[in-house]
């Protein structure tokens, strides 16, 4: 069975986000780590060339594929920042409607701009998440 494509790296998150642009893209991105880092208490890894992680899980599925991915993150895209919630976003309505402007993926939300969120709301919300997933897979720390 192929291996997932996005693996976690050796790579330095800090040279990653002091090379994101533009500028206000990198600010955000900057902010986020502080955050993800406060709420996890996790060293971040990157996750192929652009995804910020913060611990990991291991997972099966009944088809019998498995692999690693990253427990909780972010990627500074040049569109929107990505925010990952692996349980995926269907239980956090009640957070989401307190968040600010997003738009939603499967285990994606979109953020055009930190500044349009709500950041204590975002730390509850990646908080939620971890908790939920750590129930599906243990989560290990980074």
């Amino acid at each position: 069975m192929a291996e997932n494509k996005t693996q976690a790296s050796d790579a330095s998150v800090d040279a990653f986000l002091e090379a994101v642009e533009p500028e206000r893209r990198r600010e955000d991105g900057l902010t986020l780590d502080r955050l993800f880092q406060s709420v996890t208490g996790w060293k971040p890894v990157l996750w192929g060339p652009s995804m910020v992680g913060y611990g990991s899980y291991h997972y099966r599925y009944k088809s019998g594929r498995e692999g690693d991915f990253l427990a909780t993150g972010f990627s500074p895209r040049k569109s929107a920042l990505s925010i990952y919630i692996m349980p995926g976003y269907q239980d956090y309505s009640d957070i989401l409607a307190r968040l600010g402007k997003h738009k939603l993926g499967k285990s994606c939300l979109y953020i055009n701009k930190l500044a349009d969120a709500d950041l204590g709301v975002l730390k509850e919300l990646v908080q939620a998440g971890l908790n939920d997933l750590n129930k599906l897979y243990a989560v290990t720390p980074s």
